[in-house]
Order: structure tokens, then C-alpha cells, then sequence
């Protein structure tokens, strides 16, 4: 037979355990601890089960006498557990605030370099400044993405799987087959798919060339696509847009020349460089000791590229032209080495 366990004895031993329970939850400095005795004496393998196994052997109002008397023991367990976990806290925190304290609601003393405002990337200045130039003019601004399709990056823009034009662009091809685009004239298909003539549109944005950096060259960098599109489009149209553009960008006439140049998207295709405004024309390491640089390729729309924009030759013409907006910033604020541009150094955009 087991063991006789009566009434009395039952309610000693959940005296006894309160006591232990009291004096082990006051000990307690961490509530991983706390958690620990809880689970000892409540849990379900736990000291309190262990008593109440007793219950049956009892008579039904002994028996509902113990249960009260445990119940009240859990819950006074259960609060005094929660108390011990608040105490633990508010001293956890009281310790931080005392040697860590800060008034958030105080005045800002004189502005370090590190709590002065951000400010807007030079680039972004421009880039905005140019949308704002050729929504005067009429022009929609589009955007594209910058992982493109060989199809919008290089066939629709008159450049074939064989053409040897691919060869004049190295370029980041992603392993699904796709690629960073090499310029943002993948945006002229994408708009003429979504426009009809006649239409003028510009697109900015970011591309990627494979190429070594120097003073003049980054693998990263900025443009901004033009398009117009309409009936009897012809060079002098292409450029009074362009000295027009220049003239509001710079505050001022800026000397210009175009020289012949391929591009397979345009025909005939011209290089439109500017006086370097950085040496006056003198000669230094952007101008590569010229005088000139390369601002923009342009030309007229090859037909190829507007019958791949679904645009009906016998009818329309247009012209297109392709900006480097970090050599366009380079000239307007006499920066000598375009690697600035993506250094990180918060000195330098500060200056803008």
C-alpha cells in the first residue's frame, strides 16, 4: 500500500513551499532565473503537481479544502514571479539612465558636420534642374529599368546579335541572360512603344559600363536620354534643342561643335562637345589636354530603331541625343576627377 497522506500534512507542504517559493523568487537577479523557479514549482512535472497527485486519497471536502489552498498559492506564485521580473527591469533601466542619460527634449546645440541636414547628391540637383529645362520645352520625362533585355538595350536600337557596334559598349551580363544597360537610349523604345508621334520625351537615369576608372571614366554613371519624334524632323531642329538646353543649364552661351560619329541607332550621327569649361580650353586631365569634351552623342533617329517603336518612316522623323550627366556636372561646378562622384565623402556633398 502507498503511503497515507492526510489533510495537515498536505497543507505543511504547500506552507512550506510558499516559504521556499518567497525566498527563492526574492534571490532571483535575472529572469531567465525567474523562469526557472516558476517551472520547479508550478510546471507540469513541477513540486506543486507532485502534491496534488495526494488529492484523491482524500475525502471530497478535504480535498476541495487543499485545491483552494493551492490555487491561491499559484496565483500569489504568479504575481510575485511578475513583480520580481518588474523590479529586475526598472533597475536594468534605471542603471541606463543614469549613466546613459539624454534629453531628447532639449535644444540642439551649434550643428557638428554630422548633425548638419542631407543634402541632395549634385547629380540629383542637375538631373532635376535638366527635367524641369525640358518639361519647358514640352518634353515628357520616362523612366526604364536598369536591368534590361538584350532586346531594348541592343536589338530594337539597331544593333543586332553580329553588329560590331556591341563590341564599342563592354558590358555587365547577368547570368538569366539579361544586362545593366550600357545607356538609358533603351528608353527611347520603351516610349515609342507607349507614345504616339508626335512626341518629345526625355529619360534620366543610371548605367553600367565595364570599364577601367579614371579621372574621366567610371563603371557607374549617369545620362539622360532625348527624343523627339514628329513630321519633317532635321538636324537644325537637333540643334537649336541642344544650345537652347546648354544655354539655360550653364546660364550662359557655351561653345559647341559637332563632329561626325557612328552610333547605330542614329543617321547620320554626330558627337557634340563643349568648350571645357574647366580650363577654359586650355587643356587638362578631363579634357584629356584638348580643350574639348565629349558631351553628348546625337543624331537622327535610324528608321530601323522607328519601325522597331512600331513608328511609320514614310511619315515621322526624329532626332535623339544622349547626355552624360556627370561630365555635365564635372563642367557646371569645376570638378576635375569624376570618381568623386561615388566616393562616399560627405565633405564633397556638402559643397552643393
Amino acid at each position: 500500500m502507498g503511503k497515507i497522506v492526510d489533510k495537515q500534512e498536505l497543507i505543511s507542504q504547500l506552507q512550506n513551499m510558499g516559504k521556499n517559493l518567497e525566498v527563492e523568487i526574492q534571490k532571483a537577479e535575472q529572469e531567465e532565473e525567474l523562469e526557472k523557479i516558476r517551472i520547479q514549482f508550478l510546471g507540469k512535472k513541477g513540486e506543486l503537481t507532485a502534491i496534488l497527485k495526494h488529492l484523491g486519497k482524500l475525502p471530497p471536502d478535504d480535498r476541495a479544502e487543499i485545491g483552494g489552498l493551492a490555487n491561491t498559492l499559484k496565483e500569489e506564485t504568479e504575481a510575485r514571479v511578475d513583480s520580481r521580473k518588474k523590479e529586475i527591469a526598472d533597475r536594468f533601466f534605471a542603471t541606463i539612465a543614469d549613466s546613459e542619460w539624454l534629453d531628447v527634449t532639449a535644444p540642439l546645440r551649434t550643428p557638428s558636420p554630422i548633425l548638419r541636414k542631407g543634402r541632395l547628391h549634385p547629380i540629383t540637383q542637375i538631373q532635376q534642374e535638366i527635367e524641369a529645362i525640358f518639361r519647358g520645352m514640352g518634353f515628357q520625362v520616362l523612366d526604364g529599368p536598369e536591368v534590361e533585355t538584350e532586346y531594348y538595350n541592343f536589338t530594337a536600337l539597331n544593333t543586332p546579335d553580329d553588329h560590331p557596334a556591341r563590341d564599342m559598349q563592354d558590358t555587365f551580363w547577368t547570368e538569366d541572360g539579361n544586362l545593366l544597360r550600357t545607356h538609358t537610349s533603351a528608353i527611347q523604345i520603351r516610349g515609342m512603344e507607349k507614345n504616339k508621334p508626335p512626341f518629345k520625351v526625355i529619360g534620366p537615369g543610371r548605367v553600367f559600363r565595364y570599364e577601367t576608372v579614371d579621372a574621366s571614366h567610371e563603371n557607374t554613371f549617369y545620362q539622360v536620354e532625348g527624343m523627339m519624334v514628329d513630321k519633317d524632323i532635321s538636324v537644325a531642329n537637333l540643334i537649336y534643342i541642344m544650345k537652347t538646353f546648354l544655354r539655360e543649364i550653364f546660364a550662359r552661351d557655351v561653345k559647341v561643335r559637332l563632329r561626325p560619329g557612328y552610333f547605330p541607332f542614329v543617321e547620320p550621327g554626330f558627337e557634340l562637345d563643349i568648350n571645357c569649361l574647366i580650363c577654359g580650353g586650355k587643356g587638362c586631365p578631363v579634357c584629356k589636354q584638348s580643350g574639348w569634351v565629349e558631351l553628348l552623342p546625337c543624331g537622327l533617329v535610324h528608321p530601323n530603331v522607328l519601325r522597331y517603336g512600331g513608328i511609320d518612316t514614310s511619315i515621322y522623323s526624329g532626332f535623339a541625343f544622349g547626355l552624360g550627366l556627370n561630365r555635365l556636372v564635372m563642367m557646371r561646378y569645376g570638378i576635375n576627377d569624376i570618381r568623386w562622384f561615388q566616393n562616399g565623402d560627405l565633405r564633397f556633398i556638402h559643397q552643393f
